[in-house]
């Protein structure tokens, strides 16, 4: 095979051992790498209503035909589970060395099966597999546990790592690379924290074999000059997705006071030019000439990598107007390993609890030191934190006192850093994601403010659709970076080149557009398969506050979605999928999809 590697490493915890097994052609071509195989070793080899964080779950690493290769942000993995947030499947990605030492090691995808019977570090060169003792380990930070693997293995190995987060099994623990680099959201830090793996250590010695070795050195020379040339290549170096926060505050979207509102009093002092006069060092994953991670000094004296997602959760959502301080709470989020966004969400849900009078602790909007003790509290499942670490949709359940109508999530998952009140396609985009309410699959809200925010068209329904065929599709599968696309207008037909000159197939966007659907349909029918009677169309309705509590501030005050014409595009939607009225893939629609299997297992 060329692109491929042609093998994945599946790794029994328990018993000690690892073997390889074949990947084969035709299952390639059918699902591409990462999100797709992740998605069809969950399907076939989990057996339904399974405890996500028993031994019986698998915690994958899946990388793409494209990973590793010299190519614009070709330095991305999947990791997925059976999520224990969600109780759907769940995955991340993560832009990191392992990666590309993964690939060079031999590998498409590392399986973990079962659990370590304690501590352990595993460590992958090439084809030689060590179960290493990490009692040393257990109880460090991510940065730390990294920094002492990193002074033995050297600077390109692959280390990934779960900070104390994932080792008290907080439902929302993701996984950390690089001091700051981080995926896993829907709680693949606690699977891997709960089969007793520390780290994963990957050191590869082997090529990358394209079918058109020339080919693929030319076209990525001439694509890592073409994203030079970009008009916004200049301004995205100086801010990245910061420049979000002053968008999405003009544009009444930037969710403040856990999604009561869409504008922050205090933007500016959160926001990308702010962060610029801060800004001490830029970094990036492998691969990448366009690189993301602004580096500032937080409050508490050290480094913290700043994105829009976590400037937003941890600043405006909690009424954080200070982004020295903000810096210092993301820090502390990284170095445990707890996803930034679910964090933010559960923070700004417990201080309207708070305020509300539903649970006894005072916890006010925008207070720093309580907040940092609440972090650690959550790290450690103290007091409160023990059940904030269970995630919004289980705290909502136990407080009562109708939260959860303002619990901000969808399926379990707490909602990314964009508010809806006023945008039904990114609201249709959460509720229908793969994951559960997360915006990675389907960034619709940019086009959709420029369209017309307060349409309810087919047109809106057609661009999720789109939108999550290309990012959460093919390149969660290829698997590469949608940020030159999103962010600078790099052509999608640079990856099907890219994809030929790899494989040798020629795969033009209208055959990945089925390999697309077929990925997303199998996901969902991953989720229909674990919820059983329990689903139902609900489930793909967005948090009730959006339908039912207005705006009361900025230049939309008084917006909200309408109930009725939200439900009309979801009837659309799950038309155009080939889905029943409940959201549930048809026989037909799985069979024309190649997923007979699949349609067996649902009847």
């Amino acid at each position: 095979m060329f692109g491929w590697k042609g093998k994945f490493l599946r790794v029994n915890l328990k018993k000690g051992k690892a073997v390889t097994t074949k990947l084969t052609s035709p299952i390639a071509r059918k699902f591409l790498g990462g999100r797709g195989f992740a998605a069809k070793i969950l399907w076939d080899e989990l057996q339904p209503g399974i405890d996500p964080l028993s031994p019986s779950n698998k915690l994958i690493f899946a990388a793409g035909p494209l990973t590793g290769f010299a190519l614009p942000s070709s330095g991305k993995l999947v990791v997925a589970a059976k999520s224990p947030l969600t109780g759907g499947y769940g995955d991340g990605n993560i832009g990191s060395h392992a990666a590309v030492q993964i690939r060079k090691a031999g590998y498409d995808a590392v399986i973990l099966e079962e659990k370590a019977d304690k501590p352990t570090v595993l460590l992958v060169q090439d084809e030689i597999v060590e179960f290493l003792d990490a009692k040393d380990l257990w109880g460090l930070s991510s940065f730390e546990t990294e920094k002492r693997l990193r002074s033995v293995y050297g600077a390109s190995a692959g280390i990934l790592c779960i900070g104390q987060g994932g080792e008290h099994l907080v439902k929302f623990a993701n996984i950390v690379c690089q001091e700051g680099r981080a995926g896993g959201r829907p709680g693949m830090g606690a699977v891997m924290g709960s089969k007793n793996v520390k780290a994963l250590v990957f050191v590869g010695s082997g090529d990358l074999s394209a079918a058109k070795p020339k080919k693929m050195k030319e076209l990525g020379a001439e694509a890592y000059r073409e994203v030079l040339t970009k008009p916004n290549y200049n301004f995205w170096k100086r801010q990245g997705t910061m420049m979000t926060i002053e968008w999405s505050q003009e544009n009444s979207v930037l969710p403040t006071f856990n999604y009561k509102e869409g504008v922050f009093d205090q933007a500016d002092a959160i926001g990308g030019f702010t962060m610029e006069k801060l800004k001490v060092s830029n970094r990036g994953c492998p691969h990448c000439n366009m690189t993301c991670g602004n580096v500032v000094m937080g409050s508490d004296g050290k480094e913290s990598e700043l994105d829009y997602e976590n400037v937003a959760m941890l600043g405006s959502n909690i009424g954080l107007g200070n982004l020295k301080q903000v810096a210092a709470l993301n820090r502390a989020a990284d170095e445990f390993g707890l996803d930034t966004i679910s964090l933010g969400n559960v923070i700004g849900f417990a201080m309207e609890a708070s305020e509300k009078g539903l649970i006894k602790e005072k916890i006010e909007w925008g207070e720093f030191e309580g907040t940092k003790t609440l972090i650690e509290d959550i790290t450690y499942r103290s007091g409160l934190g023990e059940f904030l670490a269970e995630g919004v949709r289980y705290f909502a359940e136990k407080i009562g006192g109708n939260s959860n109508r303002w619990a901000m999530h969808v399926k379990g998952l707490e909602i990314s850093a964009y508010d809806c009140h006023t945008t039904p396609a990114m609201a249709l985009a959460f509720a229908t994601s793969s994951i559960g309410a997360h915006h990675k699959d389907a960034w619709v809200i940019s086009w959709e403010v420029n369209f017309g925010r307060e349409k309810y068209v087919e047109e809106k329904v057609d661009k999720v659709i789109e939108f999550q065929r290309i990012r959460g599709g093919i390149f969660e599968s290829l698997t590469v970076c949608r940020l030159p696309w999103i962010e600078l207008d790099f052509e999608l037909d640079w990856y099907s080149r890219f994809l030929h000159a790899a494989t040798g197939f020629e795969m033009p966007w209208s055959e990945l557009n089925i390999i697309a659907d077929r990925i997303f349909t199998l996901i969902r029918a991953f989720w229909i398969r674990e919820y059983g009677k329990n689903w139902s169309r609900e489930i793909d309705i967005p948090p009730a506050r959006w339908f039912e509590e207005p705006l009361t501030k900025g230049p939309l005050k008084g917006a909200k979605l309408d109930r009725t014409k939200y439900g009309i595009l979801l009837d659309r939607y799950y038309r155009e999928r080939g889905w029943d009225n409940q959201g549930i893939p048809t026989k037909a629609t799985l069979e024309k999809l190649g997923l007979e299997d699949v349609a067996k297992q649902l009847e």
